[in-house]
């Protein structure tokens, strides 16, 4: 019985340290791109309220930093830690807004290294390099807080799932009526 609640101590930290490490890379991220212009004199200036993508990684990285800072706190509440589904559904939730902001931003990135030569949209890093290298430390940081929450939803459903019994098989079934 000690080693069972060992393990729950140890799944606990893990939980929230990944939780406090999503807090500033999230918190990295919207900063990054909040401040992220670039003026050319040729084109002009590029910032972040330019492109809906961005604006929607700004969204759901404040989010995803201000859930897990929620998370993290209520995590160590006895009676809220209970309530294993909720974190179970905010987690999936989370991460599920993360894989999407990071998938649009990351197609922002593609676009603006290669452009698309079908619709005559040509590559902008050539003329906005500094502007790109920070769309990239971004993405790093966005992908990075995504794993981690890739991680407490698979925490978090073991925790939900590990408090039920597993169905029985087929054969069990079979063997109870008989």
């Amino acid at each position: 019985m000690m080693i069972l609640g060992e393990n729950v101590n140890t799944l606990k930290v893990i939980d929230s340290s990944l939780r406090l490490i999503v807090v500033p890379l999230s918190l990295g991220s919207t900063w990054l791109t909040l401040t992220n212009h670039q003026n050319n004199e040729m084109y002009g200036n590029i910032e972040f309220s330019n492109l809906k993508g961005l604006k929607f990684l700004v969204s759901i990285s404040a989010i995803s930093a201000g859930y897990a800072l929620v998370a993290v706190i209520s995590s160590w509440v006895k009676n809220l830690m209970n309530k294993a589904w909720i974190f179970f559904v905010c987690d999936q939730v989370v991460a599920y807004l993360m894989v999407a902001s990071g998938g649009s931003f990351g197609e922002i990135v593609y676009l603006a290294y290669n452009g698309n030569p079908k619709v005559t949209w040509s590559e902008a890093c050539s003329s906005y390099g500094r502007f790109c290298g920070r769309l990239n430390l971004i993405l790093a940081l966005h992908l990075i807080a995504l794993l981690c929450f890739f991680l407490l939803s698979l925490i978090s459903a073991f925790r939900v799932f590990t408090r039920y019994e597993p169905p029985l098989s087929s054969k069990e079934v079979e063997d109870e009526r008989t």
